[in-house]
């Protein structure tokens, strides 16, 4: 796919991996917009916004209503995700139900409403040879395989993204639209930012090599690659440094 003069639609675009993402592809030619929530607008300065939520239809329509108002839409990449940490029982207490259903909300049904909704535009684009119609990236996490003490919720979410990704891919296949997924492992976003030193230096030495945090950057390259390499569909890549995460 060709990323000079396409349209890109960032969801969780405003920090960390997606903005990486969004800088790089914007260095590349594509015109970027960021679909993140309202507050963080001003973390998007000097990109086309769109404030939404991704779990709304209606406001996520909106954004790719901009994006294709900007050219044809032909990349999307889902970056948008949260973590809410919490046992299935702890000291006699189950799981509470609507901490466990928001996360699960946020990251595989909000990815799944920008991918269909994104993929439905793109239908509309005249096919570019081999390079299609559109490309949809999604982002999953190690945690999907490897989901440590307290990480039910985002586990099983990005689990669900991590078997969303094959079957999305073959329903639009027929589209001439492509579906892949990254699973990062331990990366430097904002996130791990507000941990003390001793504690990113402890969590970067865990991965065997490079043994550092992934950085932002990194992402964003394979995000390109996906989008560029015609032949990559249906695949779950995990960028990870070749970790496999302990049970705490």
């Amino acid at each position: 796919m060709r990323v000079d003069g396409a349209v890109a639609l960032i969801g969780g675009g405003a920090s960390g991996l997606g903005r990486a993402t969004a800088e790089l592809l914007r260095e590349r030619g594509a015109e970027v917009v960021i679909l993140d929530l309202p507050a963080a607008e001003e973390k998007a300065e000097g990109f086309a916004f769109a404030g939404a939520d991704v779990r709304d239809p209606d406001q996520v329509g909106a954004a790719v209503e901009l994006a294709k108002s900007l050219g044809e839409l032909r990349i999307c990449v889902n970056c948008a995700g949260i973590g809410d940490p919490q046992r299935v029982v702890r000291k006699g207490e189950p799981h509470d139900l609507e901490r466990f259903r928001r996360v699960v909300e946020v990251n595989l049904i909000g990815t799944f409403n920008l991918m269909r909704l994104a993929a439905a535009a793109m239908v509309a684009n005249e096919p570019l040879d081999e390079g299609g119609r559109g490309v949809i990236v999604n982002t999953a996490s190690v945690a999907a395989f490897d989901g440590q003490v307290g990480q039910a919720s985002y586990a099983a979410s990005k689990g669900g993204i991590v078997g969303l990704t094959l079957p999305a891919a073959r329903d639009l296949s027929d589209s001439l639209i492509r579906v892949a997924t990254i699973a990062p492992g331990i990366f430097d976003t904002p996130l791990l930012g507000e941990l003390p030193q001793t504690v990113r230096d402890s969590l970067g030495a865990m991965v065997p090599h490079p043994s550092r945090l992934g950085r932002p950057e990194e992402f964003a390259a394979m995000a390109l690659a996906i989008v560029e390499n015609e032949y990559l569909n249906g695949e779950v890549i995990r960028l990870d440094g070749a970790i496999r995460m302990a049970p705490r």
